[in-house]
């Protein structure tokens, strides 16, 4: 294993992300050797809190919170331009209401890493991020959905959600140097990207050109990257871990039914995976 660095990949999905939740707390309890981890928007906001190594509480604050105009609403999109609460989600629910250990998080040994789209350049930016209580925007430029948000500027960089540009970055985080990977899909293999509102780029996001052409690339770049999974997998390079079939969650739901729904569904498909995954570790 020594000759190897393992590492995670988790897409996002807005709620629908809470099924990487599921999944991320049945490897936490696994304790593997983990030396990275990659996330995409949600998936990086669930990401965090494993390498805090704080079990169940994406579940906790998505459940209690879901259904909070401050979590998402398009009333606070129309009373601070983004639609999600920046001060609530991003500092109140980390320091007051379910405290993010950043301790832990620091002391973890695990690389993290947060996927960006820079608006300027359209290509991905994949960020190393060492300290949340300094580097919180680039967690929140990764989840920053187009036309709710207003665009993050971070390390001198204008950025919005990752997926617009790289919704799975397993090639990224390969040429990172993590050469096995857990890949951690919200969405079953068939699944087919349809961006039908990539149009409305050129009128919202006219300035950067290069934005908008990525981000009506996006259904194609998706079927690229699910392609160069189903390689890594059939090589050995990397285990998926995906629903067989949609989980019928919107990607912005009020309801903690659908969190838990979606919860559950990431853990029984863990579960079922772990012997398998196991397996290939001990393959290394």
């Amino acid at each position: 294993m020594s000759e190897h660095r393992l590492g995670i990949v988790v897409e996002g999905g807005g709620i629908r992300g809470i099924y990487a939740a599921g999944v991320l707390d049945v490897l936490l309890e696994q304790k593997l050797p983990v030396k990275g981890l990659i996330g995409v928007s949600a998936g990086a906001i669930h990401g965090c809190s494993f390498v805090s190594g704080q079990k169940g509480r994406s579940l906790r604050f998505y459940k209690c919170f879901c259904a909070d105009d401050r979590f998402f609403s398009f009333k606070t999109l129309l009373k601070t331009g983004n639609i999600v609460d920046t001060q609530f989600c991003y500092h109140d629910i980390p320091y007051i209401y379910d405290p993010f250990d950043n301790d832990a998080f620091k002391n973890s040994g695990i690389a993290y890493y947060v996927t960006c789209t820079n608006v300027e350049t359209g290509h991905p930016e994949y960020l190393h991020l060492t300290d949340m209580d300094t580097e919180m925007d680039g967690l929140r430029a990764s989840a920053s959905l187009p036309y709710v948000s207003q665009i993050v500027k971070f390390r001198n960089m204008k950025l919005l959600d990752g997926g617009c540009s790289d919704r799975i970055p397993l090639k990224a985080f390969e040429n990172l140097g993590f050469d096995r990977n857990i890949v951690i899909s919200t969405q079953p293999r068939s699944h087919q990207v349809k961006d039908r509102d990539a149009y409305l780029a050129r009128l919202f996001y006219r300035k950067y050109p290069r934005f908008c052409e990525a981000f009506a690339n996006s259904p194609r770049a998706y079927e690229e990257t699910q392609k160069y999974m189903d390689k890594a997998q059939a090589e050995g390079r990397s285990f998926i871990i995906r629903p067989q079939e949609s989980l019928g969650i919107k990607r912005l739901t009020h309801d903690p039914t659908d969190v838990q729904r979606g919860y559950d569904a990431g853990q029984r498909d863990a579960l079922a995976a772990l012997p398998n995954l196991l397996d290939w570790l001990r393959g290394f």
